[in-house]
């Protein structure tokens, strides 16, 4: 009886500190100022969530369903359409040049997403990967009802897109603060998993991690991790906080299975604001530009060599001539330690935070040389690529190109015809490439299409040349390309 008196006293003071969690929970809503009057007028009234008082746990299921109520009507479903030709090739044509051997089969390829509405004038926000190549792009309503929509701009590089249906009456979520999130607070994850009859599907977890980098999706990586089911279909969804507002767009999972397994991330919605707003204003977005290349982190061994008391931070393996950082003057060898007075973890978080900064911005660096600290103050550049390939000498652009073991050209309309490619086909062809080379035995294959280079696009060989230059300067040993074959999208990682 004394053990069944004491498991009922145990029982009870869980459920009050758990209610007592509930009543502490604060709201952390802020009204979100436009950046310029051509922007959109993004929804930042706030809608709280702990507007009912929490006395009972039918009050917390309530709570919950509200905030679904509220947010559901702000999610859509996405369906693309892309129309493919692929040449199927008879045998005999290997005998005879005449092209009524061989023909051409055209298909549709579908695809499903989800997005998310940020203005009432009708801006949507989605993952680039959603939409990409698509030659048709629809809105589902949560109502059902279904438009058209035209892409207002996209950005490989964090993998978001923004769309724009013609409607001044849309129901927009409220915009978070993804810097205020705290690991273990509650979420919820809205979107259309699998098929569109699975639409407007609501999950629940916690916010498990966040400033997830190196997972090996995007350019820029700074994702929120979540255990709410997410699996394909969910892409471009909706991750809210118990405020109901927007606090990521859901992008990938990490999965054996290919099935949700409790590890989804999400883009922080304050990277996903200023992609956006720099699409709208500029059709583009503007990356911060330093100008060094890493050169090993700093493990503890290295550490005690270097005579440092902490790990953590990289050491500059280069410095482009006449780059920022150069004319700052940091040199190889000198140790990054802190940016913007916030230590450095790697040199893959430093180069997000950079790349999210914008040219113009001033950041503060701190390195370590010769036994002590020096503080550099640096206005940041922009990276051109082509200017990196113009800047090479054509014997250091033949080395890159026997290093890759692969040439590539520019894509005319010729060879478009050549390969059954349509007109709106962006890249560079590969022209030659050695069946010895690494590139070869990953895959490539001459009179494929590259289209990006680690989430850089490319549409000529001064951009593919630079881009593959700037990551060998910068250390990286691989290069994911995104590869066109007759009308097929795969993606091949290379070796550098």
């Amino acid at each position: 009886m004394d053990k069944y008196k004491i498991g009922i006293a145990v029982f009870f003071a869980a459920l009050s500190f758990f209610i007592g969690m509930l009543f502490a929970t604060e709201n952390i809503s802020e009204s979100i100022q436009s950046a310029s009057n051509d922007l959109p007028a993004y929804n930042t009234e706030a809608r709280s969530a702990d507007s009912i008082p929490i006395n009972s746990l039918r009050d917390f299921n309530n709570a919950i369903v509200n905030i679904a109520d509220q947010a559901n009507p702000t999610v859509v479903t996405i369906t693309t359409s892309q129309t493919v030709r692929v040449r199927q090739q008879n045998p005999l044509s290997f005998f005879f040049d005449d092209p009524r051997f061989n023909q051409e089969r055209e298909y549709r390829r579908d695809g499903l997403g989800s997005g998310v509405i940020v203005s009432s004038d009708g801006f949507i926000i989605t993952n680039n990967h959603v939409i990409d190549n698509a030659d048709e792009i629809r809105i589902i309503l949560y109502s059902g009802e279904e438009m058209d929509a035209e892409i207002v701009g996209t950005d490989p590089a964090s993998d978001i897109a923004v769309l724009k249906v013609d409607r001044s009456d849309m129901p927009a979520i409220p915009l978070g603060d993804s810097e205020a999130i705290r690991v273990g607070e509650m979420v919820l994850a809205i979107g259309s998993p699998l098929s569109r009859d699975l639409a407007h599907t609501v999950s629940k977890g916690i916010i498990s991690a966040s400033g997830r980098s190196s997972i090996g999706l995007n350019a820029f990586e700074n994702y929120i991790q979540t255990d709410a089911a997410i699996n394909p279909g969910n892409s471009g969804g909706a991750l809210i906080n118990l405020d109901g507002e927007l606090i990521g767009i859901n992008t990938a999972i990490a999965s054996r299975s290919g099935g949700n397994q409790g590890i989804g991330f999400a883009i922080p919605v304050n990277m996903v604001r200023d992609v956006m707003e720099a699409l709208i204003t500029d059709g583009r977005v503007s990356r911060g530009y330093l100008g060094l290349g890493w050169g090993g982190d700093v493990d503890r061994t290295m550490a005690r060599a270097l005579g440092i008391d902490r790990t953590g931070g990289f050491v500059i393996g280069t410095i482009e001539e006449d780059g920022p950082a150069a004319k700052a003057g940091l040199v190889e060898g000198d140790v990054v330690l802190r940016l913007n007075n916030e230590y450095v973890k790697s040199w893959t978080d430093f180069r997000v935070e950079i790349g999210n900064s914008r040219p113009g911005d001033e950041v503060t660096v701190e390195v370590f040389r010769d036994g002590e600290r020096l503080t550099f103050t640096i206005e940041l550049d922009e990276r051109d690529p082509e200017a990196v390939a113009s800047a090479m000498s054509t014997g250091e652009r033949e080395d890159l190109i026997e290093s890759l073991g692969f040439q590539v050209d520019e894509l005319t309309e010729n060879i478009r015809r050549q390969l059954n490619l349509g007109s709106t086909a962006q890249g560079v062809v590969v022209t030659e490439i050695a069946q010895a080379s690494r590139a070869y035995r990953q895959g490539l294959r001459r009179g494929d299409v590259i289209s990006q280079a680690s989430n850089e696009a490319v549409t000529n060989p001064n951009e593919f040349y630079g881009v593959i230059g700037t990551l060998k300067q910068q250390g990286t040993d691989a290069a994911l390309l995104r590869v066109n074959r007759q009308g097929r999208n795969m993606f091949i990682a290379i070796e550098l």
